[in-house]
């Protein structure tokens, strides 16, 4: 078992996965390596669509197809790995994340064809998604596995440090070509990067992989299984699944335009040293690094202070930055602001908004901790899964709600940013009130 120091060292999630066994550590290398490929691509999405010519509404539906892809993909990604065996699965489903990213890649070329270019963006998106079936529930498998109930939320931290350190590195590959490239021209590079990244990760964990004593997706038995598991929900997880389904409904709302709002609405560029002058594209990859680097940096120490907090402050002051986010950064004003005398171009309140949102990011392990500690008790990964299913399904439209409210005229991204953060507070609000705490950390 880890020590107190361990536990608390940021870089201790690193040293943990290099002494894994092979056939774990390779997984957890090809799961870096396909986060690495989406961080680069998936927030410059609405941006790329933008340019093939997709208008808000457009836009909008991409964001409730992703939503509704992370909604009923892990369950039929289970049935295929027990039909043709986990190995043989993840290879498929490598290769077609890797033909999604190519096919985004593609989608300009083939816009002379009678279906315009942004539609095969949507296909290409169907592809992509395939090897993140597996992944929540190998990460809670690995996670409960490996830590007492009283550190769930450090254990879920030392995963999502050594994930999140793609989400960080992406963006700033993402960057650093945008920076010398034109968007139309510089984000397919993005994307070709990215499908080598997933070329690269399905060839090593098919030769490298060793799953013959994997159980992994052979539970599942059906809808019915599904209803059975959602009516046995601990009671604990219900006030809990209400506002978090509300906070994320938000978040959807305005995920996939949060680039049109920095790179069209305040259009924020910085100059910084040595690299020069960051347009509005290349400078969003680097208030997402900024982002996840806040991220990354809180993670360990939050969940820590869970432990002597409790589970549910941790958990509110992430819904709470999920929520007031939208409407301060569609509001961010445009000469700057000055606060306590001390003046901040717009350029730089954006980039602290950006900092600000890192913090929820840093709930999220004291999040996972609240769902699988009371479901672990009663009906295990089932429930968690089911948890996960019933928020996702009700979050489905949420992005073209926000794609619609979006391409309204005048105002249409202060209408949609600013029905978001309502909603999200409303969330914020309702599991302040209702939300109970895990036992072990009372």
């Amino acid at each position: 078992m880890a020590t107190d120091r361990e536990r608390a060292d940021p870089f201790a999630a690193f040293r943990q996965f290099l002494a894994l066994e092979r056939d774990v550590l390779v997984l957890s290398l090809a799961m870096f390596a396909f986060s690495l490929g989406f961080q680069m691509t998936g927030r410059y999405m609405g941006r790329y669509l933008e340019v093939l010519g997709a208008g808000s509404l457009v836009i909008g539906l991409y964001g409730s197809l992703g939503n509704l892809i992370g909604a009923v993909y892990p369950y039929p990604g289970g049935a295929i790995s027990d039909r043709i065996g986990s190995r043989t699965a993840l290879t498929a489903f490598g290769l077609a994340s890797t033909l999604g990213f190519l096919l985004w890649f593609l989608a300009p070329t083939v816009s002379f064809l009678p279906v315009p270019g942004w539609a095969w963006i949507f296909v290409g998106l169907l592809l992509a998604q395939a090897w993140k079936s597996f992944g929540l529930g190998a990460t809670f498998a690995i996670v409960k596995q490996s830590v007492p109930p009283e550190e769930l939320a450090t254990g879920f931290a030392s995963t999502e440090t050594f994930r999140r350190t793609a989400f960080l590195l992406g963006p700033l590959i993402a960057a650093g070509l945008l920076a010398v490239y034109e968007f139309a021209v510089g984000f397919r590079y993005v994307l070709a990067v990215a499908a080598g990244f997933g070329l690269v990760a399905t060839a090593v964990q098919h030769l490298l992989y060793d799953a013959s004593e994997d159980s992994f997706g052979k539970s599942f038995e059906g809808v019915a299984q599904v209803v059975d598991d959602l009516r046995e929900m601990p009671a604990t997880l219900r006030p809990l699944l209400v506002g978090d389904t509300l906070v994320r409904f938000a978040n959807g709302m305005v995920y996939v335009f949060v680039v049109l709002v920095v790179t069209n609405v305040l259009e924020v560029s910085a100059r910084l040293p040595v690299v020069g002058l960051l347009g509005p594209d290349a400078f969003f990859g680097v208030l997402l690094a900024v982002e996840m680097a806040v991220a990354l940096v809180v993670m360990i120490p939050v969940s820590k202070a869970a432990q002597r907090f409790g589970l549910k402050p941790v958990v509110a002051l992430g819904f709470v930055v999920y929520a007031v986010f939208p409407v301060l950064l569609v509001n961010a004003p445009e000469g700057g602001l000055t606060v306590s005398g001390i003046a901040l171009s717009e350029t730089a309140l954006v980039t602290l908004l950006f900092a600000v949102s890192g913090l929820r990011f840093a709930g999220l392990p004291a999040h996972k901790a609240l769902i699988v500690g009371p479901a672990e008790e009663n009906a295990g990964g089932r429930v968690v899964g089911s948890y996960y299913l019933a928020r996702n399904a009700v979050v489905i439209p949420s992005a073209a709600i926000g794609g619609w409210l979006y391409g309204l005229s005048p105002g249409g991204p202060e209408v949609a940013f600013g029905a978001a953060t309502v909603i999200g507070l409303v969330g914020t609000g309702y599991f302040l009130l209702f939300g109970k705490e895990l036992p072990a950390y009372r």
